[in-house]
């Protein structure tokens, strides 16, 4: 029974260590919008999305910690991918939904090529980090 703590509370751990990480990339992608002006034009133009591509791997990170990082990469590059693709459809209805400020976080504007590559990184970035980080310490 012992050890079923010990692992459960492994496990909480984690997954808070990946739900704090949600949170930082959410932060840092809206500040990357916020102060566009501020900050350095690429700064400005790339990080955004690919901190976005980020939260969602380390959002799906918190839902299936159990799995390894390539599950929660090509999952969460499938899922950017389709978000993205699915910008192609411009339909009246999904575009009033996009016309607003959390239609346009989530499913975007427009389609941009740019974006799948800025995806592809950010996600990349977000997995390095989660091989090397200290919360994956195996016991």
């Amino acid at each position: 029974m012992n050890t079923f703590n010990e692992s459960s509370k492994r496990r909480w751990k984690t997954r808070i260590a990946y739900i704090t990480a949600v949170f930082a990339a959410m932060a840092l992608g809206l500040g990357s919008r916020a102060f566009a002006g501020r900050l350095p034009v690429v700064v400005a133009e790339h990080f955004g999305d690919a901190l976005w591509a980020g939260m969602i791997y380390f959002g799906l990170r918190v839902c299936f910690a159990h799995k390894q990082i390539s599950f929660a990469l090509w999952c969460s590059l499938a899922f950017c991918f389709a978000i993205e693709f699915s910008q192609l459809y411009q339909a009246g209805w999904i575009n009033r939904i996009r016309a607003t400020t959390f239609g346009a976080l989530v499913l975007g504007k427009g389609f941009l090529a740019a974006d799948l590559v800025r995806y592809s990184a950010g996600i990349a970035v977000c997995s390095l980090i989660d091989a090397v980080w200290p919360w994956r310490k195996r016991s």
